[in-house]
């Protein structure tokens, strides 16, 4: 375990001035965030990130978002449309001062959707995805980094196919950099194999997480 001196400081991380100032108020990296980086996070590595809530794994894939952003589009992909809202204004505040435009893209799974060609950062479920995969949307081309929320969800029955196809489709028409996220996977290892990434893992978490049993007003820990 380091001691908090030789914690990676965000400040000392080769990422636009506009990431650095964001994240100024948390000056240090998490150990799951010091492992991504150590993965090759920032060499454009596929990496897939299992780590409990809370321990940092949203700023990994700010990290490689605007790692790349230059060089080409970004995609996050999530599960639930509020999920979805959550993090279009995360990014949105993260980028409102740069050149880079953000949008959320939730809607009418049966368009193309031709407008989000114009945006550097596409928030979207894998639902509309899957649809403009489906219309054969040209930007697609031009996607460098993809971030997949809460890819446990593989194993959903209604879900979990769709997610699975339109991941295989993207890693046979591009060769974008996949960092999949996720604080509860029971196979990472046979995951990660079938993603091309390497499988980074941490139990750090920011709060202590207490096992115990409530009874008659009394909480007896083990």
């Amino acid at each position: 375990m380091m001691v908090p001196d030789q914690k990676m400081q965000i400040a000392s991380l080769p990422l636009p001035d506009y990431f650095k100032n964001h994240y100024a108020s948390y000056p240090s990296l998490t150990p799951i965030q010091e492992k991504a980086i150590a993965a090759g996070l920032l060499e454009g590595k596929s990496l897939l990130i299992c780590a409990p809530t809370a321990s940092g794994k949203t700023l990994v894939a700010s990290m490689a978002i605007c790692n790349q952003l230059k060089q080409g589009k970004a995609i996050y992909v999530v599960p639930l449309k509020a999920l979805a809202n959550e993090k279009y204004k995360e990014f949105k505040r993260l980028l409102e001062k740069t050149e880079y435009k953000t949008t959320i893209s939730i809607g009418d799974i049966d368009s193309p959707s031709p407008y989000l060609a114009n945006y550097d950062l596409i928030i979207l479920t894998s639902e509309k995805l899957d649809s403009l995969l489906r219309h054969k949307a040209d930007w697609i081309y031009y996607i460098k980094t993809i971030i997949v929320d809460e890819i446990h969800l593989l194993n959903d029955p209604t879900r979990g196919p769709t997610l699975e196809i339109i991941l295989t489709l993207l890693k046979t028409i591009i060769s974008p950099q996949i960092i999949s996220l996720s604080a509860t996977i029971g196979n990472p290892k046979e995951l990660a194999k079938w993603l091309g990434a390497e499988l980074v893992q941490d139990s750090w978490r920011p709060i202590e997480l207490k096992q115990g049993i409530h009874v008659d007003g009394e909480t007896k820990f083990y």
